[in-house]
């Protein structure tokens, strides 16, 4: 099928990590294939107009967006007729992914999540997370949400802690709560070989396979395993039987990693006989009914009870680092995942983080994260920020840090709504403002419909030129009276350009 373009129609959707190249206008040429999940990131089947169009297919599509043409090798819905995206996006939400029933946790949203990885790396001990919980608090950042990851275990599969490096893994996870934090735990749906739980899993069945009926081993950024097979019912209760033991020793919740469609073949043989992409979301589906989850890379997994965090950036100024934090996490927010954290702080690549001593960290780019970081739905630092930064630039994190403190109960309120209609906590200037030029502004947000953020992300930049919209606009203690133009404005490092619409 063919549909033509209409004059300044921009299309945004597809696959959160491109959101950094969106929207297509009518000069684009973009081929997307929606029917196989390459990226690290979410994916919805749904492409949503400036103009109130929508286009959808359940399972997938190939799309190519040629210069004003829109060319589709299938029949798929195309919904029109809806104003503008905003309408788009809430008909075809209402349709294809509602928001029902959605128990994730505030604390989420509530104060900054920690996560011990770039910390510690492969070495998660319970000696220095307890350390790490200390340090938080005594640099003055409040207690939230501390995630444990990958390395507190003997091996994949194994979900029990490791007894060397956590002989007392209850009294360790009561002491985090006595301090206020909530203890999640990292996960992942692979099973190291050669182990009683491998042999355990393929006596029961509750693996992917191969078509000669041999357990399926997959190559993922941690070496070779087996897979679970979440199309499997028995597969489910078997984990569920793993984590109730977590959950009795006081665990909150789970970061869901892996599951990555790209880590299972199409030729594999499942219980349910499912897609690559399937299967990815019957991983999700699996950990939605904890209120303490997170979730990196899903299929079709808008409207779900999940927090969704931008996958791992780079610690650079360029689209591989923070560039990509607001375009990609407004997309997510436009395609049913408003429940959003834009990676670790400074970066989620930990490679990066190795050789300090070389001057590796560009701390200003550390502090212009955490700003961009302090008004999305949810914040996380990884690398202390306490430790790797002097005390000028720190000073800057707590800057952020008050900043989300001030803007908290909008922040929860958004988050409820979202919860409620589905509507994205952080929106395009489009979705606000339909009857202005705006289409292709994305390096600043909306937090609801009365507060423009606008974070700087340029190196040595003292301030930027932000659209101000139509109408009267509090900045600080100032009105401004705007009649829809750019207005520069300088910056204090830490704390994003806010403006608020009377």
């Amino acid at each position: 099928m063919k549909i033509k373009m209409l004059e300044r129609e921009y299309w945004y959707g597809g696959y959160v990590h491109e959101g950094i190249i969106e929207p297509i206008g009518e000069e684009d040429f973009r081929k997307i294939d929606l029917r196989n999940n390459r990226t690290p990131n979410q994916s919805m089947p749904l492409f949503l107009s400036t103009k109130g169009r929508y286009l959808w297919w359940d399972r997938g599509f190939a799309v190519t967006f040629n210069r004003g043409m829109i060319e589709i090798d299938e029949d798929i819905v195309v919904g029109e007729g809806y104003q503008n995206i905003k309408g788009a996006y809430l008909s075809a939400m209402s349709k294809y992914f509602p928001f029902t029933m959605n128990g994730l946790n505030m604390e989420l949203f509530r104060s900054p999540i920690y996560n011990s990885w770039i910390e510690l790396t492969f070495n998660q001990n319970e000696k220095d997370i307890l350390t790490y919980a200390e340090d938080i608090l005594a640099n003055d950042l409040p207690a939230g949400v501390l995630m444990i990851d990958d390395g507190w275990s003997d091996y994949y599969g194994k979900w029990t802690f490791n007894k060397e490096k956590f002989p007392n893994p209850k009294e360790m996870i009561q002491k985090l709560h006595d301090q206020g934090f909530h203890v999640m735990l990292w996960l992942s749906p692979f099973i190291t070989p050669d182990t009683v739980e491998y042999r355990e899993t393929r006596d029961k069945q509750l693996l992917v396979r191969n078509k000669d009926g041999k357990p399926f081993i997959t190559e993922w950024w941690n070496g070779h395993s087996a897979v679970l097979d979440f199309s499997n019912p028995d597969t489910i209760v078997w984990m569920n039987e793993q984590l109730g033991r977590l959950c009795d020793l006081g665990v909150d919740g789970f970061k869901f990693d892996g599951g990555d469609s790209i880590y299972y073949k199409e030729d594999n043989e499942t219980y349910g006989n499912v897609t690559p992409d399937e299967q990815s979301l019957l991983w999700a589906k699996f950990g939605e009914k904890y209120s303490f989850n997170e979730y990196r890379v899903t299929f079709k997994a808008g409207g779900m009870s999940l927090l969704q965090r931008l996958c791992d950036k780079e610690h650079s100024w360029g689209d591989s680092g923070i560039k990509a934090l607001i375009p990609n996490s407004l997309l997510q927010g436009i395609t049913g995942h408003p429940f959003s954290c834009p990676d670790m702080i400074g970066g989620g690549e930990y490679l990066n983080f190795l050789h300090l001593s070389e001057g590796a960290l560009d701390p200003e780019l550390f502090v212009r994260h955490s700003e961009i970081a302090c008004l999305m739905p949810s914040m996380q630092f990884s690398a202390a920020p306490y430790r790797v930064l002097d005390k000028t630039h720190f000073e800057h994190i707590l800057r952020s840090v008050q900043t989300r403190k001030n803007y908290q109960d909008i922040i929860e309120q958004l988050v409820l709504h979202a919860k409620e209609t589905g509507e994205p906590i952080i929106r395009y200037m489009i979705y606000e403002f339909p009857d202005e030029p705006v289409e292709k502004i994305v390096d600043q947000f909306m937090l609801g419909s009365h507060i423009l953020v606008a974070p700087v992300s340029e190196k040595g930049a003292a301030g930027k030129d932000v659209y101000v919209p139509k109408g009267d606009w509090k900045y600080g203690e100032e009105w401004i009276h705007s009649l829809g133009e750019y207005r520069a404005f300088s910056s204090t490092q830490g704390i994003p350009i806010i403006l608020e619409r009377a």
